[in-house]
């Protein structure tokens, strides 16, 4: 059974921020709350919903959760600006693997922890658009419930129509990312070293790949005999 969609995290997988969410989220949060967040906490929320890293964070704190909305406003207007002053940029490799992807019959959806609305900024900001591009955007406001759990990759399925999460691989840039694609059953579980987890961190938690870039999934597929037949 071959693969038929690749479900891939967006900052630090296929996008290049230079990391600007997480400086952003630590900001707000110790401004909001006067003290300061560990990088060890910060990482545990890496490829979450931003909303509910700021709630998680908040709590981790001995902070009310909620103050929350108020941060999560913030954050979003101080990251808007950060992504306005230095835009993100596709990683290296990246338009041509998605490409190659669908030309061989792979349907490719971008998955995040962002919001819509910075979600779509994004996609503009490097010239990508659904339909043509890319087959799907879903993001933490069309899910219960953000990464570690399955709901975003499911969504991608759903807006795909992809039916088996046997010919399903996931890939992304933190533990969380791979947490979810496990938590999903996806049949390729790949974690990437293009972002925020070190290949240790990324090890230590199921996968059934590591690699340097999403920019390697093709020769992976191919290698692995994994691409949909030719019509």
């Amino acid at each position: 059974m071959p693969i038929r969609l690749a479900s891939l995290d967006m900052a630090g997988t296929t996008i290049d921020e230079g990391g600007a969410v997480y400086a952003v989220l630590r900001d707000s949060v110790e401004q909001a709350t006067g003290l300061e967040v560990p990088d060890e906490l910060l990482s545990s929320w890496s490829g979450t919903s931003k909303f509910e890293a700021i709630e998680g964070l908040l709590v981790a704190l001995d902070r009310d959760p909620a103050a929350a909305p108020e941060i999560f406003r913030r954050f979003s207007l101080a990251l808007e600006r950060a992504y306005r002053d230095d835009p993100p940029v596709l990683l290296p490799g990246i338009a041509e693997a998605v490409h190659g992807l669908r030309e061989a019959g792979v349907r490719v959806a971008l998955q995040t922890g962002y919001a819509r609305e910075v979600a779509q900024g994004l996609l503009d900001t490097v010239g990508w658009r659904v339909g043509d591009d890319i087959d799907a955007l879903v993001t933490a406001d069309d899910v219960p419930a953000s990464r570690p759990a399955p709901f975003l990759i499911f969504a991608t399925m759903s807006a795909t129509r992809t039916t088996d999460v046997a010919e399903v691989l996931v890939a992304g840039d933190t533990v969380n990312d791979v947490q979810a694609g496990t938590n999903a059953g996806a049949r390729y579980v790949v974690g990437v070293l293009t972002g925020a987890h070190t290949v240790a961190e990324l090890g230590a938690a199921r996968h059934t790949h590591l690699l340097p870039s999403v920019a390697d999934l093709p020769a992976l597929l191919a290698a692995s005999g994994e691409l949909p037949a030719a019509p």
